[in-house]
């Protein structure tokens, strides 16, 4: 019953995985038949790389500051979704609308939103004479500007897949607790902090994997928005992976960094999972 499984994990993950780690220690170029091996030199070429090395300090900024983001405005939701109201149905499908949505749409229709010329936020902030129209900011041309826009888009994209875990988590929780909670006099911080919190963390630490990985590993947003620039202040391992690997034709120096993903994530999702398991035992 599970061979069909392992296959489908073989084809599609296996092989280019074995074909990555072939390429990293090659010098495989595209357009090139010769193929020798290198042994180390990729991996000694990309550290001494300022593009590498600024790629990993914002593919750890971009992680760090999208999971803070997006666990806080997850819970919010959660919170506000849990209860029965009116209309309750709705609203849940149109927060689940940008992760039902293909990524590459969405990205495109916040590429227009953040378009230095047609921009729908520049225009509103202008109206409101909040900004001159000749220093109206340039969303995807200031490199800090384009970073906080990249998480921002990346955000609204994982926010509802958190959501969910969420409310699930939240939903699973006895409704004994928290009243037994409210009668001792406990408030909602309380009871928050020190109730649901400790109850939810397998849940979170769930949450907090799945969305360290998709923002880790994630390429099309940056592709799509800023294709890493202006001058690299949003490039990241995955996009750096894919300039230097595809539109770079050096297949073996885009394998050396896509393989430096995987040492990290695999003890991310190590951490994550061993105090989850703490917590279940707890």
């Amino acid at each position: 019953m599970f061979l069909p499984s392992v296959l489908y994990i073989g084809a599609l993950i296996g092989i280019p995985f074995v074909l990555a780690v072939l390429y990293a220690f090659s010098d495989a170029r595209i357009g090139s038949s010769s193929f020798h091996f290198v042994g180390l030199e990729n991996f000694r070429s990309i550290l001494h790389s300022p593009s590498f090395r600024k790629a990993l300090r914002n593919s750890i900024v971009f992680t760090l500051c999208a999971q803070v983001i997006v666990i806080v405005c997850s819970n919010i939701l959660a919170i506000a979704l849990e209860k029965p109201f009116r209309g309750r149905g709705f609203v849940r499908f149109l927060i689940l609308l940008p992760w039902v949505a293909p990524v590459s749409l969405g990205t495109i229709g916040w590429k227009w939103i953040l378009d230095s010329i047609y921009s729908v936020i520049t225009w509103v902030l202008v109206t409101l004479h909040l900004f001159k129209p000749y220093a109206a900011p340039m969303w995807l041309g200031e490199p800090h500007l384009a970073m906080a826009s990249v998480i921002l888009v990346h955000c609204w994209r994982l926010i509802p897949f958190s959501t969910v875990i969420m409310l699930a988590g939240r939903s699973a929780i006895p409704k004994e607790i928290p009243e037994a909670a409210a009668i001792d006099g406990a408030g909602f911080w309380r009871t928050f902090f020190q109730i649901r919190i400790p109850i939810m963390t397998p849940i979170l630490s769930v949450a907090v994997l799945f969305g360290i990985i998709f923002t880790f590993t994630d390429m099309t947003v940056v592709y799509i928005l800023t294709a890493g620039g202006p001058f690299d202040s949003t490039q990241t391992l995955p996009s750096l992976a894919f300039a230097t690997g595809i539109a770079g034709s050096d297949l073996a120096a885009g394998a050396a960094i896509s393989l430096f993903l995987v040492p990290v994530l695999v003890l991310v999702a190590y951490l994550m999972l061993r105090v989850a398991n703490r917590a279940e035992v707890v």
